[in-house]
């Protein structure tokens, strides 16, 4: 059964993609444009899932949401492919960036968004904001001056679900070249083949 993924434009759903372009699984992209004024997800998603977020996978008869439990449900559904390492600091590491990504770092990225849409109401908030920001990131430069990618030795999931945080803050969380380790694997994340063909699948993306 071939894996549907409804794939919003700019969003946390390009690391479906590419996760199912490292495992060699075929897919189909369903691709939704974001309302030009708003950059809210089309109602259309609604129909798929309340909620109307995205990604929504559909994937042995399910209909799945959260970019963490579909990255999970995928490398098991995979035999573990691209899981947690055989040791147990690795394994341990995995699952906190797997959950970390989204429960710990995206929240400031997020706020930015809103201060930026704020105007000048929002600037006095940008500077506390980029400065949680700044110790994240202080913090995952140290993590990848220890190993070459976030659980260990080899690519894994745990890279996958880090690479939309990383992506937003080289966008507009102040990501430069001050912290070579991030903007290194960032680099060495864009040029992998599966990356380069779920650009393909999934159309225009912002941060590539």
């Amino acid at each position: 059964m071939t894996i549907i993924v409804h794939h919003l434009e700019n969003s946390r759903s390009q690391r479906i993609l590419w996760l199912l372009e490292e495992l060699g699984e075929p897919y189909e992209v369903r691709r939704y444009e974001r309302n030009p004024r708003t950059m809210r997800a089309p109602k259309a998603l609604r129909a798929i899932h309340p909620l109307g977020k995205s990604p929504v996978v559909e994937v042995d008869g399910r209909r799945l949401i959260e970019t963490g439990a579909i990255v999970e449900y995928l490398v098991t559904r995979a035999g573990g492919r691209f899981g947690p390492p055989a040791d147990a600091d690795g394994a341990i590491r995995w699952r906190e960036f797997l959950h970390y990504a989204e429960g710990s770092m995206m929240p400031p990225l997020l706020a930015l968004l809103v201060v930026g849409k704020l105007g000048l109401l929002g600037r006095p908030a940008r500077g506390p904001v980029l400065a949680m920001l700044g110790e994240h990131l202080d913090w995952l430069e140290s993590e990848l001056a220890a190993r070459p990618y976030f659980a260990g030795a080899d690519f894994s999931a745990a890279d996958v679900m880090m690479s939309f945080p990383l992506e937003a803050s080289r966008s507009r969380g102040g990501l430069d070249g001050s912290r070579p380790n991030l903007i290194r694997w960032r680099e060495e994340m864009h040029a992998r083949p599966g990356y380069q063909a779920a650009l393909k699948a999934g159309g225009p993306y912002a941060y590539a």
